[in-house]
């Protein structure tokens, strides 16, 4: 039997681990200064950033423990759209992705007793055109702020999209298909909660 830990402060991935099923996991988030290598494939890149928050958080957990961290980038135009650093940097960062198409990356990393299995999805994105007044009244609501690409699709964010072409738990930051398929190969199963303390 395992424990879940959550390598991550997200209240979104919080929320999508209980989503897919699971009652009880422990969080703890990684004091990690994410070196990004913007010379990988983006794929690459966000399953390392995955991989240094399990491996920061590695010494805290227990026996069978199984670490879940995840990691998310917004690119557009060869442009890697991190968290933003102020309301200035909301404003523009929503102004280049308005009327336009990005790709979100999230990567996954899973740590268990010394084996990490890492995986990375990707979904594209599209946005409508944006009116600067739009841009900002969003940007003053602090929703951008601690979120990659300066929006949340699960909040007012979603107001911009017009489809997405992939997983849209991938642009929320946790995919939790590609995440349950990797739990199967530590003996848990989220469907039925086999395998979980």
């Amino acid at each position: 039997m395992a424990a879940l830990i959550l390598a991550s402060q997200s209240p979104r991935r919080q929320e999508l681990l209980h989503l897919a099923g699971v009652k009880s996991f422990r969080t703890l988030i990684p004091n990690v200064v994410e070196q990004m290598d913007t010379s990988l494939p983006y794929p690459q890149l966000v399953q390392n950033l995955a991989k240094q928050k399990a491996l920061a958080v590695a010494p805290e957990a227990q026996k069978n423990d199984i670490i879940i961290a995840a990691d998310t980038i917004v690119v557009a135009d060869n442009t890697i759209f991190g968290k933003p650093k102020d309301p200035d940097d909301a404003r523009q960062m929503l102004s280049r992705l308005s009327a336009n198409t990005h790709r979100v990356y999230t990567g996954l990393a899973l740590l268990q007793n010394g084996t990490l299995l890492t995986d990375a999805e990707q979904a594209d994105v599209f946005f409508r055109q944006l009116s600067s007044e739009e841009i900002d009244a969003y940007s003053s609501t602090g929703e951008p702020m601690d979120k990659a690409g300066a929006y949340g699709i699960q909040g007012k964010g979603a107001l911009f999209v017009t489809r997405i072409e992939g997983d849209y738990y991938t642009v929320m930051g946790l995919p939790l298909c590609t995440l349950s398929r990797h739990l199967m190969q530590f003996h848990v199963n989220l469907m039925t909660g086999e395998g979980l303390a």
